[in-house]
């Protein structure tokens, strides 16, 4: 319906469902326990679209995601704490370019949210939010600090629970970061 349409083209669908299916074998690489089953005689169903990816790319950019990964459980190893501004960021304002994920963390970074709520608010994997934490942490613009006025839930990791606020008041966060920045 789309092809025939003109809105796309077959080729885009196939690369839209390679990236789909890349994003998810990549994120098998991150775990670390698990049940695998192989079956080699098993083929795909003859109605199914198969898509043509290279294993041996596959295979580089897991390992190197790996890498990654550990590296960010290292530098982040708690997603219950909370991020805030700091008063001098070390960055020009110039120099950053922030992506739309990374606006998403900005707007919600506040010391009453957990990393963890705002991942969770913004459906973002735990691989996701820490990449984008750790390099707003190096660019100077955030620190860590334990969350404010958070309430003991008993049975959750860290014990900490906060509301989030509601988008409406994210705009204000915004709003606040980029007025900060021009002062400079």
């Amino acid at each position: 319906m789309l092809i025939s349409a003109g809105y796309v083209t077959q080729e885009d669908i196939i690369r839209s469902i390679q990236r789909y299916i890349l994003s998810n074998v990549y994120q098998l690489f991150t775990w670390t326990d698990g049940t695998f089953r192989f079956e080699s005689a098993v083929l795909p169903f003859e109605d199914r679209i198969t898509i043509p990816i290279n294993l041996e790319n596959v295979i580089m950019e897991g390992s190197r995601r790996m890498q990654e990964w550990e590296h960010l459980q290292e530098e982040l190893p708690n997603l219950d704490v909370a991020l805030r501004f700091v008063e001098r960021p070390d960055t020009n304002i110039r120099d950053i370019n922030m992506t739309v994920e990374e606006w998403k963390v900005v707007s919600f970074i506040n010391p009453r949210n957990t990393i963890r709520q705002i991942a969770q608010y913004n459906k973002m994997s735990e691989f996701q939010i820490r990449k984008i934490v750790y390099a707003l942490l190096q660019a100077g613009l955030v620190e860590l600090v334990e969350p404010e006025g958070a309430a003991k839930v008993p049975g959750r990791p860290g014990g900490q629970r906060v509301t989030m606020r509601p988008p409406a008041v994210k705009r204000g966060v915004v709003e606040k970061l980029i007025g900060f920045f021009q002062q400079r």
